[in-house]
């Protein structure tokens, strides 16, 4: 099947066609002809499934018809959890609308000075893409007109919850026409997520493509059981060393760590970035710039781009800290593999992380794979099977650290050899 079995807009078809693509992916197979047809949709898809696509096409089919309604503001909205992911969503929208006439999409982020931004909606466009917090601000200042408002779109919905802007989402609803299509998607469709859909669309059409479990088979998983932050930092050194490491994102668990491992990958000779909340949006618009035109080699970064950063020269992620839950795993390692390619991602985890691991491989349905490097083995083997809260190792394996603890060796000794 090709996207021109959807019957969307020629000109539509022509910008998709240029994009590079030619079948449709499955959860665009299942949710465009729903959307066409004007259901409220609440659907399940993980990143890296083409879900933005999903539910973009089809808006900007509804935008090739004109408003039947007066007014100033936009006609679809776009609501997601970062800026990052509103600023890829962005560039979407402007790629696949770049032959459609008149249709302008603006971005509406927090970090960016606000009369930047007044100044774009105050002339014609029809896409907003925004997240919660900033977008409240301008609906408390009276300055957003949802009056032509045709569809609004919950991105990343179980991200937004988990962020804590619940009560803004539905301030947000409520300024919009109770006559708008709303689509939801999430990681999974479950407890606040589905009471949320529940109070803000009306009979929702309930979409899940990929069968509860979430299994990026293109990705390859490994994990390295570590003992300390001092073995976390040298299995670091000896991966970034790799030959098939081209492009490579680090996560850490604080934003603090986070500048700290940066600065000691700089010191070592590696081209390397933070990217995490502490930034203002000039600072990661850069970052990820630099990223995509290949001027940094090592991403360390916190989970604020577990979502929404599309870099499809990303070989490896690696988890030098667990996530706090199962669906940021997924998000995470989804940085790497994009658009169908192979990717690696290798994970840290020490025997206080056995409860986390055995929700993880639960979640995604695979077990993943345990790797040790000659010379870096752990000292505690521990493979508990089933993994258990407490896995059996020697005494004092289980001592809880993280990367915020002291390194009892220090700063981790010079490299072999340095990326230049």
């Amino acid at each position: 099947m090709s996207f021109d079995n959807f019957s969307l807009h020629p000109n539509i078809l022509e910008a998709v066609a240029e994009a590079g693509y030619s079948e449709p992916t499955k959860v665009q197979l299942n949710v465009i002809p729903k959307i066409m047809k004007g259901f409220d949709i609440r659907a399940s898809a993980h990143t890296g499934t083409g879900k933005t696509a999903a539910f973009l096409l089809p808006a900007l089919h509804r935008l090739s018809d004109p408003s039947k309604k007066a007014g100033h503001g936009p006609r679809i909205l776009i609501l997601v959890p970062t800026r990052e992911l509103a600023m890829q969503i962005t560039t979407q929208a402007e790629k696949y609308s770049k032959y459609m006439r008149g249709v302008k999409t603006v971005c509406v982020v927090g970090g960016v000075p606000y009369h930047a931004q007044m100044r774009k909606l105050s002339r014609p466009y029809d896409i907003l893409v925004a997240t919660p917090g900033r977008l409240i601000d301008y609906i408390d200042r009276r300055k957003m007109d949802f009056s032509r408002l045709e569809t609004l779109v919950l991105d990343e919905a179980d991200r937004m919850l988990d962020m804590g802007f619940s009560e803004s989402v539905e301030q947000i609803v409520k300024a919009t026409p109770p006559s708008r299509q709303t689509l939801l998607f999430s990681a999974t469709l479950q407890g606040s997520v589905i009471k949320l859909s529940e109070r803000l669309m009306d009979k929702p059409m309930e979409i899940i493509v990929h069968g509860g479990q979430a299994k990026p088979d293109n990705i390859i998983q490994k994990l390295h059981y570590v003992d300390n932050l001092h073995h976390k930092n040298r299995l670091l050194d000896h991966i970034l060393n790799e030959d098939d490491v081209d492009y490579a994102i680090v996560f850490t668990s604080t934003k603090r760590h986070a500048s700290q491992l940066v600065m000691e990958l700089q010191e070592k000779g590696y081209q390397a970035a933070a990217l995490h909340g502490d930034m203002n949006q000039r600072q990661r618009t850069r970052t990820i710039t630099q990223l995509r035109n290949g001027k940094i080699k090592v991403l360390v970064a916190t989970d604020v781009a577990a979502r929404g950063i599309d870099v499809q020269s990303i070989t490896h992620v690696i988890n030098f800290d667990l996530p706090n839950s199962a669906e940021d795993y997924v998000h995470r390692i989804g940085r790497t593999g994009r658009a169908g390619a192979k990717g690696t991602a290798l994970s840290f985890a020490a025997g206080h992380d056995a409860f986390m691991l055995q929700k993880i491989e639960k979640f995604t349905g695979q077990r993943i794979e345990i790797a040790e490097i000659a010379g870096l083995e752990p000292r505690a083997k521990q493979r508990p099977s089933p993994r258990s809260k407490r896995p059996h190792s020697r005494p004092g394996a289980n001592r809880r650290f993280d990367s915020r603890a002291k390194s009892p060796k220090g700063r981790v000794s010079r490299p072999r050899k340095a990326r230049a």
